[in-house]
């Protein structure tokens, strides 16, 4: 299974697209949204399109993949997104625009993608966050991980 589009209350989970890139640009390139992520804030447009290629693009080629754009349903534009990673280690990650923080939506999205995850047999997933960004871990304790 490869990025299932799924839908809450308030949400549409789908893959990111070529047509997604002034979002990502936009996302990917908020120094605040990316300060405890683990790659630098993009500059160009440019930048965005190899960010798309090799985080997002390479992952929708392969047998089973968890990498999501995060969208309100009333306009289905990215405002963050929450993935699993490729490997062993399933770690969560998850970022949105700064306007949408502190509003449940990351919580909402996670536990769709928790959910999915069981659905399709996955047995745990891991998540790590920054000691200075405690909202990140209490969205993992709100996804039942302590």
């Amino acid at each position: 299974m490869n990025t299932p589009v799924l839908e809450t209350e308030r949400l549409i989970l789908r893959s990111f697209t070529e047509n997604d890139m002034d979002a990502i640009f936009e996302l990917f390139g908020d120094e605040e949204m990316n300060t405890f992520l683990p790659w630098f804030p993009l500059k160009t447009v440019a930048e965005a399109m190899v960010f798309y290629e090799s985080r997002f693009k390479g992952q929708y080629g392969k047998k089973c993949a968890y990498s999501y754009a995060i969208c309100l349903k009333n306009d289905d534009y990215p405002i963050g997104y929450i993935n699993i990673g490729p490997d062993d280690s399933r770690d969560l990650g998850y970022g949105l625009a700064g306007r949408f923080r502190h509003k449940g939506i990351a919580t909402e999205a996670g536990k769709a993608v928790v959910e999915r995850l069981k659905k399709d047999g996955v047995s745990y997933i891991t998540a790590t966050h920054d000691i200075k960004n405690p909202k990140s871990g209490e969205v993992m304790k709100r996804l039942g991980m302590d």
